[in-house]
């Protein structure tokens, strides 16, 4: 498991956004459960977006912040 990871997406060579610790208050719980996404505690150290994307072809980039490495697992949902 990667205990910081630091999520960047890319529509090519420019990253478009990135986040490194969750933030609640940015992306609310009750979002990422109508989707069914993972219930994420308050303190968490994990990387979450919400974007609007146009059409196209994207790249998630999962890195450890600090150097640190380990296992990430991304997840994409659609919002209603």
């Amino acid at each position: 498991m990667l205990a910081d990871p630091l999520l960047e997406v890319y529509p090519g060579q420019t990253v478009i956004a990135s986040n490194d610790n969750w933030d609640a208050t940015a992306t609310p719980p009750a979002t990422q459960k109508s989707v069914g996404g993972f219930d994420l505690p308050a303190n968490s150290r994990d990387a979450v977006l919400i974007l609007n994307l146009g059409a196209g072809n994207y790249s998630a980039q999962v890195s450890g912040a600090g150097g640190t490495t380990g296992v990430a697992l991304v997840e994409v949902y659609e919002l209603p």
